[in-house]
């Protein structure tokens, strides 16, 4: 393959049969990933003919944007496996090739996900009036690309129990929490920007203070989290009811929306029950702006909005309305809200039947 008379070559002849640089050479030599076989008398380095695939294999790795490191490690793997004499049983074989292209797919999927999000903040700039075009700047410039939901995540923690089980909180946080779309539209991106700026004020915009609802500490965490497993099949249910079009009526979402208070609250479910329940949710203080955002993030513009726990919530207050009578003003509320417990022999014996209840979502 080469002249010399011992079939070794110098760094220029390995260069030009590979079609790379002197430098390249010398580069991955240096690195340990293409081992001299021998040095000539002047000091120079000699290679063996081998060395022409493995610069090839070295090139086609790095082509893709395979690192160094990981480099090292696919041929020394495949060193090992040579060494074997034919022994090797297949095991494990190319394992350190998979993972690194396993790797590479990971990271290209995020960078083009953070592709894709910018060009969608970009188009919102454009599109947007002059006039506007500082704010929305300033806010689609306040979420990283691609986005992170980890304030979102810690907006909905400080409002659990905080000795809620795990998989609780796990479950709550599946529903509650918006991932941004693969391939969001601009104003995708604009309701994630202003969903991000209203969890990064204090209590969502509420002011300072604890944004731990006192009924929590009533009703205790194991409980709280009987409740919020409750509403969450509610709310499935009810989402299901959304998706169909169906008006606000009594039925199975109901009867276990209801059913979640009264059983974690020692209390009958009674006509008595329902009213005194439909009332005091429907005074309750609300975060509409949350899920008003989160279903303008998760629906398809210009389709049916996508239901959320806050949608689902006031469907079931309205079939809980349309049931007992009382009036249920619309609002937003999250999970249980600060305030008084009714006083209404009906919902004895238990505690204070807790406020605001959209702050629980399904699983």
């Amino acid at each position: 393959m080469f002249s010399s008379y011992d079939g070794l070559c110098t760094v220029g002849e390995l260069a030009e049969h590979a079609g790379v640089s002197v430098k390249t050479v010398r580069f991955y030599s240096d690195r340990g990933l293409l081992p001299e076989a021998s040095r000539s008398a002047g000091g120079h380095r000699r290679y063996a003919p081998e060395a022409v695939e493995r610069l090839g294999m070295i090139r086609s790795l790095r082509g893709l944007d395979v690192s160094v490191p990981e480099v090292r490690r696919i041929l020394d793997e495949q060193d090992g496996q040579d060494g074997q004499d034919g022994q090797d049983d297949g095991a494990g074989a190319g394992s350190a090739l998979e993972d690194a292209v396993a790797g590479r797919l990971r990271s290209l999927g995020s960078e083009l996900a953070a592709l894709r999000w910018r060009e969608a903040a970009l188009r919102l700039v454009q599109e947007s009036p002059p006039a506007e075009r500082p704010g929305r700047l300033r806010l689609v410039g306040a979420v990283a690309a691609p986005p992170s939901t980890a304030s979102l995540a810690r907006f909905w923690r400080s409002w659990l129990p905080p000795r809620m089980p795990a998989r609780s909180v796990t479950a709550f946080l599946e529903a509650a929490v918006p991932h941004p779309p693969e391939d969001p539209r601009p104003a995708q991106v604009l309701a994630f920007a202003r969903l991000h700026a209203y969890v990064t004020r204090p209590c969502g915009g509420g002011g300072g203070g604890s944004c731990q609802p006192r009924a929590h500490g009533v009703a205790g965490a194991r409980a709280s989290a009987v409740l919020y497993a409750g509403l969450a099949e509610a709310y499935d249910l009810a989402g299901g009811e959304l998706r169909r079009g169906a008006e606000p009526c009594p039925g199975e979402a109901l009867d276990g929306f209801v059913d979640a208070y009264a059983s974690t609250y020692g209390a009958h479910d009674t006509s008595a029950f329902r009213r005194v329940l439909a009332g005091r949710l429907a005074a309750d203080p609300r975060i509409d702006r949350y899920w008003d955002l989160t279903a303008e993030v998760i629906s398809a513009p210009g389709g049916r909005p996508e239901p959320t726990p806050g949608s689902a919530h006031d469907w079931l207050l309205a079939a809980l309305d349309t049931q007992s009578g009382t009036t249920a003003a619309r609002g937003g509320a999250l999970g249980v809200a600060p305030g008084e417990g009714p006083t209404d022999a009906a919902l004895s014996p238990g505690p204070d039947v807790p406020d605001g209840a959209r702050a629980v979502s399904p699983r």
